[in-house]
Formats: structure tokens, sequence, C-alpha cells
């Protein structure tokens, strides 16, 4: 079956479980302790790549157990932030592959944000890091705050003038844009020509449930337009199965292949 691109932790359970179904495209979730331990990164990726697998990363979501965010008011976060993005980088300039990286999550400080000195502050360490990170990474939006669709200044003043590239996770603009299919649309149309790669993933458009394809409300024929030839992932929730089963992700890719 095509399309079978899917998401996992460094786990051996998880990692079994995605490779049985031969992925074309498999991104990898890091966490905090994975980066002092860089070579164990790079020999995965060099195993993914040497059996046809297309590979990705993803900044950690966490440091010290408290969703990442750049603008954060801890000093220690700030600085994990940009030593994390370092030794991403240069693993990523080493094997020839790109990160996902977040600027803040929606449990963090900058999801409370809306004032122009915190959206300018965040475009400044933003720059500060593709200054040391070159193109390494794909910035994604999240469901509330600064780096969030509901930012009406999110593209005038931070996507535009840097000429980010981004991955786009559509139920994250979904949700953030309040369900409405309409607003989505709109909201492709602006920020599309910038996205190098999606997270693929139903939602209802309340709060963060990443759902299977089809589950939610999110009008999947006229995202799939946008997408085109695009790199993207299913990246669905699978709470369920404590992450070791990745079938919600395999029945994606089957309604997608329907659309």
């Amino acid at each position: 079956m095509k399309n079978i691109r899917l998401k996992s932790a460094l786990q051996a359970d998880q990692i079994a479980d995605r490779l049985k179904y031969r992925p074309e495209i498999l991104e990898i979730q890091l966490n905090e302790e994975d980066l002092y331990c860089p070579q164990v990164v790079v020999d995965y990726i060099r195993d993914f790549k040497s059996r046809g697998i297309k590979v990705y990363l993803h900044h950690p979501t966490r440091f010290r157990g408290r969703y990442m965010d750049i603008i954060s008011s801890s000093r220690e976060m700030r600085d994990y932030y940009d030593w994390s993005s370092k030794e991403i980088a240069s693993i990523c300039k080493q094997e020839q592959v790109k990160c996902i990286i977040h600027c803040h999550y929606a449990q963090s400080e900058s999801s409370l944000y809306s004032g122009r000195a915190e959206r300018l502050a965040l475009r400044k360490r933003v720059e500060g890091i593709l200054a040391i990170c070159d193109r390494s990474f794909l910035w994604e939006d999240t469901i509330r705050g600064i780096f969030s669709a509901e930012n009406p200044y999110l593209f005038s003043e931070i996507v535009g003038p840097l000429d980010l590239s981004l991955n786009i996770d559509i139920s994250h603009s979904f949700i953030a844009l309040r369900g409405s299919n309409a607003r989505l649309r709109r909201h492709l149309d602006i920020f599309a020509p910038h996205a190098r790669y999606y997270h693929i993933v139903d939602s209802k458009g309340q709060n963060h449930d990443g759902l299977p394809l089809g589950q939610g409300r999110i009008d999947w024929e006229m995202v799939k337009s946008y997408v085109g030839d695009t790199d993207f992932i299913f990246e669905i929730d699978l709470k369920c199965s404590d992450y070791k089963d990745c079938i919600p992700m395999i029945e994606s890719a089957e309604y997608w292949n329907r659309i």
C-alpha cells in the first residue's frame, strides 16, 4: 500500500511495529535524553535509510517535564532549546535529513501571549536559531498562542519576513481556527506555499484530539489539493495502544488513498 508514512519514538517496540509496514517515511520523535547520545540517533537514521525509508526528526517536546517554549521565562529551558537545536542541526546536516521544531506548545507560556512585544521577541529568537542552524528545521504551528493560526500576525510578522519553511499540522490549524474548514482553506492559501511537510491528522476542531482520518470534521478532499506531492506523515494519537500499535496511522493511509 502506498503512503505508509508513520511516526515513532526511538523505542524498540515502537520501531519494530512501524517497520513491519515498510514505511516510505518515518518521523522520529526525539526526547531530551536522546540528544545526550547523538551517535545512537545517527545509527538509527542510517539503518532506516538503508531500508529505503526517508527520515525526518522531531525536536524534543519537553525539557524536564515542561513543554518547550522558545521564549520561556526559564533560562535553563531557553539554553536547552538552543543547545538541542545545535545538536540536531549537526545531525541533520551530516545525514541530510530535516527536523520538525515547535516555537512553543499550547501548554507553554507563549500560548498565553498575544502582544506585539512577545511576538517580536519570539521572532528574534527564531532568527537566532536560523543564524545558527541554517535551514535544518521545519517550523510547526500549534493550537493557540503566538505560533498558531489564531495569531493574525503570524505570517506578516514572522513566517513571511523570515521566509520560514513550515510543517503545517492540519489539525492544529483547524483547532486554532475554531473548527472552520472555510477558514482553514483561507489559511492554507497563505501558508501552504511555505509548507515543506505536513502532519495529517483529523480533529473535531475543539481540542487536541489527534483523530484518525474520517473521525473528525476536516475536509480532507480540500486539504489534499494543497498537500499535493509534499511530504507528510499521519500523526495520529495512539494513546489507546500506548504508542506500540500504529494501526490508526495505517487506517488513515487507507482513507487518504481513497480520497
